[in-house]
Order: structure tokens, then sequence, then C-alpha cells
């Protein structure tokens, strides 16, 4: 692009309006576990929804290409309220480029993620704001030398697909699900059910016998695919359509262990030969498990001292988290505040809340922190024992790799297939009993499932752990040389690498 300038960070700057590149992207020749050859083609586009759900697994796959593929160059594309979060994030070896971020009221300015909105009222807005980044998009592909490798994009850029296809290149979507819950979202949304009544039980469409699923943990994106009258279906339907199973392929932060008998349904839903690519977990592909040594992990609110604190009684903490998104009522914090306590099991609890204050004395044992937590290393401390979650896929693939059983609390989205998923099938887990219609999850059920999972001397919680320990050794042989995600990873560049001697990518193929 003529003009272009960059920032002294090393991020591409800004001008005219649209996205900037640096004169030349640095090459990883660190990596010494594959040369790029075949097609001649380098360069892989990454460009994540404006989620940290989102990012922070395509940081870490944009982390684990430039580290184990020598010769390639990665490039991270996003907007410049999100340059220092992914920035912090990446090697030095994988260039970022950022697109203006389009103004679009009622979005306040500079609201540049969805964990920034000031209600969730505003996401189908912050949705069709990030449509409009189409265009400078397509633009900053023109701009390249040469057509990409492959575009990897998040699912809800729909239009990326598009414009894969027209710069000559592959596109490989991400929507950060299993494919257990991808599976069931799309089989249920092609072939709906009579009726969505709660209490009703779903035999799935393209999964194996074993798997039944009640109408209520169906997410709405999906029971209200249909509705014409639905704004987020009719966005579905306008801005995503048949961009995501047109995709050449899906990358999936999950592994082989725990999600391979759901690979053929998955496939199913895209076009012959499409393959998803189970390459995690992302954040261990990474090398991304722990700080380099000799430096200290941020924890303003010294959580991992106080763990240390409590090492002599291994397994005996429970970590209470909900993620970024969900909105916990106060009425809700006070009954599990309630039931933590009469629990008798220390606890760790990060609230998003800075109003919220617990209508009971927690004691020594029980810690409330509102700051920045590092959940991995929270989680892979000796001194905790399981995690209360809201069962995020990147909350579940941090437990499991770290070896600690889950108390399942679903709340939107897929979270309660995953829920599903944790406890009554892999069973690593148990789950929140969430009536339909009850607000509130009272504290004397909150401190039953607490002991069901925490009691030491419970055969239910035994094997959970022995379960859990289980598929942390999994998660680690996945991403180890010749493990199942591993050669995934490895393969899937090779693929791609081939794929440009069989056909000509252009206007109207399948990018």
């Amino acid at each position: 692009m003529a003009n272009a300038t960059t920032a002294t960070n090393g991020v591409p700057a800004m001008a005219n309006g649209t996205a900037t590149t640096a004169a030349s992207h640095g090459t990883n020749n660190g990596g010494n576990d594959v040369a790029v050859s075949g097609s001649g083609r380098d360069h892989v586009v990454i460009f994540p929804f404006m989620a940290k759900g989102h990012m922070l697994p395509l940081l870490h796959f944009a982390t684990a290409l430039s580290a184990h593929h020598a010769g390639l160059r990665v490039t991270l594309v996003t907007t410049p309220g999100n340059v220092s979060f992914a920035r912090s994030r990446l090697p030095a070896s994988v260039a970022l480029v950022a697109l203006p971020f389009p103004s679009l009221p009622p979005l306040p300015p500079g609201v540049e993620s969805t964990d920034a909105l000031p209600s969730p009222s505003l996401h189908l807005a912050f949705l069709h704001a990030t449509a409009l980044l189409r265009a400078p998009f397509a633009e900053y592909l023109a701009s390249l030398p040469s057509p990409p490798l492959a575009v990897v994009s998040d699912f809800f850029l729909g239009f990326t697909r598009r414009a894969a296809a027209v710069a000559g290149a592959r596109r490989v979507v991400f929507n950060g699900m299993s494919c257990f819950a991808s599976a069931i979202c799309k089989a249920l949304a092609a072939t709906p059910p009579a009726s969505f009544e709660p209490g009703a039980r779903l035999r799935v469409p393209a999964m194996p016998e074993h798997v039944v699923v009640s109408a209520e943990e169906v997410p709405e994106g999906v029971t209200k695919r249909a509705d014409p009258d639905d704004p987020f279906a009719r966005f579905f339907a306008q801005e995503i359509g048949d961009s995501d199973v047109r995709s050449w392929g899906v990358l999936v932060n999950s592994f082989a262990a725990l999600d391979e008998d759901y690979v053929p349904g998955l496939e199913s839903f895209y076009e012959p030969g499409s393959r998803a690519w189970l390459v995690g977990p992302l954040f261990l592909a990474a090398g991304d498990d722990m700080p380099p040594e000799g430096e200290k992990e941020q924890d303003p609110e010294g959580c991992l001292s106080w763990l240390d604190e409590r090492a002599a009684q291994p397994g005996s903490v429970l970590y209470v988290s909900f993620g970024t998104q969900a909105h916990v009522t106060d009425a809700q914090l006070d009954e599990l505040a309630h039931g933590l306590a009469q629990s008798g099991h220390p606890f760790l609890w990060a609230v998003r809340s800075d109003a919220w204050s617990p209508p009971v004395d927690v004691g020594p044992n029980g810690r409330i922190v509102r700051g920045w937590v590092p959940q991995r290393g929270v989680l892979a401390h000796e001194a905790v024992g399981g995690f209360v979650s809201h069962c995020g896929w990147n909350s579940v693939m941090e437990s499991l790799a770290a070896g600690k059983p889950l108390l399942a609390w679903p709340m939107i989205a897929e979270q309660h297939l995953n829920a599903r998923h944790v406890a009554n099938i892999l069973g690593v887990g148990v789950r929140i009993a969430v009536k339909a219609g009850a607000d509130v999850v009272g504290r004397a059920h909150v401190e039953e499932k607490v002991r069901e999972l925490m009691d030491a001397n419970s055969k239910a919680a035994r094997g959970m752990r022995e379960r859990a320990a289980w598929a942390q050794q999994a998660a680690k042989s996945a991403v180890s040389l010749g493990g199942t995600s591993a050669m995934s990873l490895r393969n899937l560049v090779e693929e791609l690498q081939r794929t440009y001697g069989d056909d000509v990518v252009g206007k109207g193929e399948n990018g």
C-alpha cells in the first residue's frame, strides 16, 4: 500500500484509514519441525473475532505455527484496540496488522472487543460492526505481493471466506468449540426436532448412539436459527450463511482422545474433502503452559502465594470462575457464597462484580479476588483440587490439561453441551442442576455438589480425579513429538501446500 508506515513498536501503523503492514514480515527460522515446501506459498493470515475467548486460541495457534514451521510467515489481523492485547501474547516472529474498527452507533467509540461492551444488549451491534471489516480486509489481502497459503479466520467473520477465495487462498474456519458441541449444533440446526420444548430428550443425527441431549442444553442460536423475527438469526443468514460449511477445513482447539468420535459427524456438514484439524490444546501447542523460567507470572492479587500456603494439603482448594462474558446476578452470588462457606472446603473465587459484597464471612480459607487471575497457573497449582466453571471450552481445556475435575455450571451458548461432554461422557466432572425457569441455584445444592467434587473420601470424587489425570496425560501426549495434535498441525500445513497443485483457487471457488 502506498505511503505505509510502521510504528516503532513493530505494529503496522494506520495510513489513509486503511491497514498498513510492515514492508517485510519477519521470517521464523527458529523452528526445527517442518520446512515449508511444495507450492512455494509461505504466508498464513489469521483473523480472530474480537472477543478474548475467541482471540486467545488463535494467538496460541499463530505462536505454534511460527515456532514449529521453519520459513513460514504468520500475520495476525486485528483492530487498533486489540493490538496491545495481541502483541503481548505473540512472539516477535508473528506480524500484526491493524484494520480500523468501523464506527457504528450505538457502539461507543473505542469499544473493539465484546468484553468491553457496556451492556450485553450491544452484542448484535458489535457483530454488525465487525461485518463492516469486509472491504478493509479484502484490500489488505489484495495488497499482498502473492496469495497466502491460507486464511484462518473466525466463524463470525463470514466475509473472510469470500475474500480468501477472491485472493486465491484457502479459508480454514475456527469457531472455538469442540467437535462434540459443533457437530450437535450443526445436526440440530440442519434437522431440527419437532419441538425444543423443555424436558424433551433429543437423539442427535450424525452422532454416535450414546449422544442424547436435552432441549435445554441446545443453544438459542440453534433453536431460533429458523426464526425470521430473531435478529441474531437474521445476522447469521445475511452475514455468515454458508461461509462456514464451504470452508476448506475446520480448526479445532481439542485433541483426539476427547473428540475423535465426533469428527465424522462434524465433517459431514462440510463440503466433500473438508477436514476437521484437531490441534489442541493450543496453549500447550504454543508452549504457553507456564511462564518462562525466571519470569514471575502476572498475579496482582497474590493468588499463587495464597495457594502456596495451602500446598501442604494437595487438592484441597476449590477454584471458582465464570469467565468474562456471563453475567451472574447478586442473588446468585449470595447463594454461591453461602454454599461455598457451608461446604467446608477452602476456595479461591474470581468475582467480576465490583459492587457485590459477600453476605457471609468466608474466613481465612475463603479468598475472593476481583482483579486479574493467572488461571492456568492457579489450575496447575498442587493445592487446587477442582474448578467451578461456566464450561467455556477454553476453560475446559485448561482444567483438563491441568488434570483438575470440574463442577460444571453452564450459562450461555454451547456451555450446556460442554457440561454434558465433561460430566456425562468423559466423567471428569459433575454438573450443577440448572432447572428451567429457576433464576437462582440455592446454597444447599451448591454445597452438595461442591462436596461431591471435592470430598477426598468420596468414591465419585476419586473417580473424577482419576479421569482428569487421564485427560491431563492425553493432552500432553497430543501436543508432544509424534502426538495426534502435533501431527495434525504438521499435516495441516503440508496438505495446504499440496492442494494448490490440484486446482486453481479464485473467484467462485471454495476458499
